[in-house]
């Protein structure tokens, strides 16, 4: 049960490695796979290296939204509550769910992020509890059916081409780039959710986000706001006002008190203009967001 509780005082601080736990470099060691440690939580990365999608005819590297994960972390009596989003083809998808399902994981989501996408691509979000090399072993069969990408490759050597501090300076968040895709994570720290006294943050998938890809004039947008139901009608207006295209709205989690909703939005245009549409969608969220893994973008 995922249960909210009040919030005292918040920081906008970014995130800073932490060292490493045993049991969770024995988890990248199991998965082989790489990720890392933050704010207390074991970032495992599944990225589809093995797939080059275009969406509407844009062609879209792996950074810009097929980045797979799982997260850990530690809630009461050093159990391990474990979340994350698979991403899979459509073939993939049912045969996944059974090797998850028959080893003891839950499935809390299935659902696309983008229209006219080619290959389709879904999104599966997995659930689960237990020690950290439980969760590994029952998650390992279902990994092992995913593409054939080597673990943890890395996109292509290249920086983004859009105005990366323009961006920022609009959205009032700076964010982190990661090949040609420029991405910016806000956290909702100004809620506070708890699943077996463990916190239910930015790293374990309670965000907003953009990716931006292309150039200032041709860039294209993707992304993700995690919202409460009051702001959903809000969100949704100020994307359409904004020229921004919804794809999907849909839960991530089950059992989550208050209920969080998770809208997906694809756009393409000027960057200035993307970034000031999903600008006006952000302003609809609660006050106090931080953002993750970066700062504040100065004003």
């Amino acid at each position: 049960m995922l249960v909210a509780v009040p919030v005292l005082t918040l920081t906008s601080l970014p995130l800073f490695a932490q060292p490493m736990p045993k049991d969770y470099a024995d988890v990248l060691a199991a998965l082989d796979k790489k990720g890392d440690y933050k704010a207390n939580v074991l970032k495992v990365n599944i990225p589809r290296n093995d797939l080059k999608v275009t969406v509407d005819g844009v062609a879209t590297p792996t950074p810009f939204g097929y980045g797979g994960w799982v997260a850990m972390t530690k809630g009461q009596g050093g159990m391990d509550v474990l979340m994350g989003d698979l991403v899979l083809l459509e073939k993939e998808v049912n045969p996944v769910m059974s090797a998850l399902l028959d080893n003891g994981l839950e499935v809390t989501a299935l659902h696309n992020h983008f229209f006219f996408e080619n290959p389709r691509v879904f999104y599966m979000h997995v659930h689960g509890h237990g020690s950290a090399q439980e969760l590994a072993r029952e998650l390992k069969p279902a990994l092992a059916l995913i593409g054939s990408a080597p673990a943890g490759a890395p996109p292509a050597a290249s920086t983004p081409r859009v105005d990366t501090a323009a961006i920022s300076k609009v959205i009032g968040y700076d964010g982190e780039s990661t090949g040609d895709v420029y991405k910016i994570t806000i956290g909702r720290d100004d809620l506070s959710i708890k699943e077996m006294g463990a916190l239910i943050n930015a790293r374990m998938g309670l965000n907003t986000w953009a990716a931006f890809t292309g150039t200032d004039q041709n860039a294209a947008i993707a992304g993700d706001i995690a919202m409460l139901s009051t702001e959903v009608q809000p969100v949704l207006k100020a994307l359409r006002k904004n020229g921004i295209d919804v794809v999907a709205i849909h839960n991530h989690m089950i059992g989550s008190n208050p209920n969080i909703y998770f809208l997906h939005y694809w756009g393409k245009g000027q960057a200035s203009t993307l970034a000031a549409g999903f600008k006006a969608a952000v302003d609809q969220l609660g006050s106090k967001q931080t953002s993750t893994g970066s700062t504040r973008a100065a004003k």
